[in-house]
């Protein structure tokens, strides 16, 4: 499945900014299901300087620095992207209990390499790989500046967690919980609304969804990471498409030794498939956010944020 994705993100100051440095996280990642073909930016005013690199996770992040003074940034990346089919079996993925992959993550990547070897039937030459890969996700065992581990949330997840229960049957039975008993609601929270706020009034968005997933996780020693990207909506039958109605979305992924990471979205209660655009991944929210900066000068300002994801035939 082919995309082309526009986001355009736009800032109207009350003062002029004298000068702004910006990063921007709005270019697709490549990996094993995902291809990105192009992807650029346009930026009003001009930058004077505008730099690409990948970040610590492999994220794709553009630097620009604006010099002119502006009352307006206006930034728009359009991107094209192709969505592979899921090739992971999850009927052989549900082998695998939630202890042992706890078990395989709280010992030595050896030690891991061997639990998978017994899994699965693998030979020594993925030593290395999975090796890599173990040493990789433990990263995201840990605290995070957004999601704190903490009783609380050990509590609401232990339902899912019964033993000897298959960690891709945990994680499932995880989402649907909080799809069931959580309120979609942008007017609750704001970046800085603490996760504990959510999990005791039950409401929020995507980005919380996704954290509270990930600090369940991690509360039971499950590597979790969060995902940014976008998700195609599409329009009731008989109703025209809206052009900018589409809005960045969040999702987490689970890490199952020896079979690599699986994607879930709680906001959907639905495991992504071919319309999911993955943006970027970190521990949190906190590494990858689509586009943060410094102004100097502005007074107040106003943000809106459109996004059109458009299948291309």
């Amino acid at each position: 499945m082919k995309y082309r994705i526009t986001h355009s993100t736009l800032y109207h100051y009350s003062q002029p900014v004298g000068l702004c440095q910006n990063e921007a996280r709005l270019q697709p990642r490549n990996f094993w299901r995902q291809h990105c073909h192009s992807s650029y930016f346009t930026i009003d005013p001009e930058p004077v300087d505008f730099q690409e690199r990948l970040d610590f996770y492999g994220n794709r992040v553009a630097y620009f620095a604006v010099q002119k003074p502006h009352i307006k940034l206006l930034v728009t990346a359009i991107s094209e992207v192709t969505i592979f089919p899921r090739h992971t079996a999850l009927e052989l993925l549900s082998q695998v209990s939630w202890e042992q992959v706890r078990n395989s993550l709280q010992g030595s990547p050896v030690q891991s390499q061997i639990q998978s070897q017994t899994q699965n039937g693998s030979g020594s030459w993925q030593h290395q790989e999975i090796v890599h890969e173990v040493l990789e996700a433990k990263q995201y065992l840990l605290d995070s500046p957004m999601v704190s581990i903490s009783q609380e949330l050990a509590d609401y997840a232990q339902l899912s967690f019964q033993p000897n229960r298959a960690l891709v049957m945990v994680v499932h039975d995880l989402m649907a919980r909080i799809y069931k008993d959580f309120t979609y609601d942008p007017t609750f929270t704001t970046i800085a609304t603490p996760l504990s706020d959510v999990l005791r009034y039950r409401r929020g968005v995507c980005q919380d969804f996704a954290h509270l997933a990930i600090g369940c996780l991690r509360a039971y020693g499950i590597a979790a990471r969060y995902i940014s990207g976008y998700v195609e909506t599409l329009p009731e039958p008989g109703k025209t498409r809206l052009t900018g109605a589409d809005a960045s979305h969040a999702w987490f992924s689970v890490y199952i030794p020896g079979s690599g990471w699986l994607d879930f979205d709680p906001t959907n209660n639905a495991i992504p498939l071919d319309q999911h655009i993955t943006l970027a991944w970190g521990r949190d929210f906190s590494d990858v956010t689509p586009l943060k900066g410094i102004a100097f000068g502005g007074g107040q300002h106003t943000l809106a944020v459109s996004v059109d994801v458009l299948r291309i035939e």
